[in-house]
């Protein structure tokens, strides 16, 4: 699991109500002596104790735990002053840990690609201790997912859930593999959505695609891969990085959104490959400075810098200097959010965005091209 630093302040402000107008506390309480005290309508109860049993009895067959086994060539000796005296080499074998989600009842697994990606085998543990022998199906290292099979029936798993939907303090469950303790359970609430934390580093990678869901469940080490599950049993993230300055939970981590584990796995099943489809633009978030520097209403939406030539937006009319505030029909106020609604769609998909120029609302409909300026399908060379 990636590790990632993240420092955060939290003060606590009390406050005393003041009323809106001033009158003198002695001709008030003259004016209420003779009135009677009327009750108080009781509010609705908005928060009810959450029973996650049933979740976690229909959920955490389906996390699987998965062994990676790589070898790497070393010298074989090494002088105390860090020079290599050629003798040769040897190959030492390392194994790592991590977790997945079965997400199909023949053995489909979704986990994430840093678990994956370098292993020479892998082994699939079941949660009634079955190992299998896995291969991969096909990774995306822009959005860090991976999708490998276990040839197997009949295998309990989680169908995906609308990651959209999903709200800030809804209660949530993850499940994984922490410290190779297998079928571990903690919950907490979703916290955050649509981070954007830059912790996706794959040298290559034409654009890395980040919205994390932010939760307070406690992951660590091995959790990589693991499922975050709503109060329907539903997946809706795929657990992935904590923030840590040690390794260790303290107090945050974050999942991939289930909308995007859904298109990648799919692609990946279907092509070996993702097909991800571009805007064609540049852009920069709309800051409190930005928007009156522009002599913008409010900070909202996303700055179009540079519009890329013979791309979909200016195909679509596009010009820089324009606000991105639609995709698709929804709000995009970062870069984040932005990436993560465009990701859902294949080149040669129809998407209607909405922008501001100069004050003034419009609407177009972009089709999306491929990253080779094309609406081809790209399949796994």
């Amino acid at each position: 699991m990636r590790k990632i630093v993240l420092i955060a302040t939290l003060a606590l402000l009390t406050m005393t109500p003041v009323g809106c107008t001033a009158q003198n506390e002695r001709e008030t309480k003259t004016q209420n002596q003779n009135q009677p005290i009327q009750a108080q309508p009781p509010l609705p109860q908005l928060l009810t104790q959450t029973d996650f049993t049933e979740v976690a009895a229909r959920t955490i067959d389906a996390v699987v735990h998965i062994k990676t086994e790589m070898t790497k060539l070393t010298p074989l000796y090494q002088s105390f002053f860090g020079m290599i005296i050629d003798r040769g080499v040897r190959r030492q074998t390392y194994n790592a840990f991590g977790s997945g989600v079965i997400i199909s009842s023949d053995g489909y697994i979704v986990t994430n690609n840093h678990v994956v990606q370098d292993a020479e085998r892998l082994t699939v543990t079941l949660n009634n201790k079955r190992e299998l022998p896995a291969r991969i199906v096909g990774i995306d290292p822009a959005t860090d997912l991976a999708v490998i099979k276990i040839d197997a029936e009949n295998l309990q798993y989680i169908p995906f859930g609308n990651s959209d939907s999903a709200r800030i303090g809804e209660p949530v469950l993850a499940i994984g593999n922490p410290f190779n303790l297998t079928s571990t359970v903690t919950a907490g609430i979703i916290s955050a959505k649509a981070r954007y934390m830059n912790i996706i580093n794959n040298p290559g990678v034409e654009s890395t695609i980040e919205s994390f869901i932010q939760t307070d469940a406690a992951v660590n080490s091995g959790n990589s891969g693991g499922a975050l599950v709503n109060g329907r049993a539903e997946l809706i993230g795929i657990n992935t990085a904590i923030a840590s300055g040690n390794g260790y939970y303290t107090g945050y981590s974050f999942a991939i959104p289930s909308n995007i584990a859904r298109k990648v796995t799919g692609d990946l099943r279907q092509y070996g490959a993702v097909q991800r489809g571009y805007l064609g633009v540049n852009v920069v978030e709309v800051t409190s400075e930005l928007a009156n520097k522009l002599h913008l209403d409010e900070p909202k939406g996303i700055y179009i810098a540079r519009v890329i030539p013979k791309c979909a937006a200016e195909k679509a009319g596009l010009h820089e200097g324009d606000i991105l505030l639609k995709v698709n029909n929804m709000d995009v106020n970062s870069y984040a959010s932005m990436m993560e609604e465009v990701a859902l769609f294949n080149p040669g998909d129809a998407v209607e965005v909405v922008y501001q120029r100069n004050g003034t609302l419009h609407t177009a409909s972009l089709t999306l091209l491929n990253s080779q300026g094309n609406t081809q399908i790209i399949r796994k060379q």
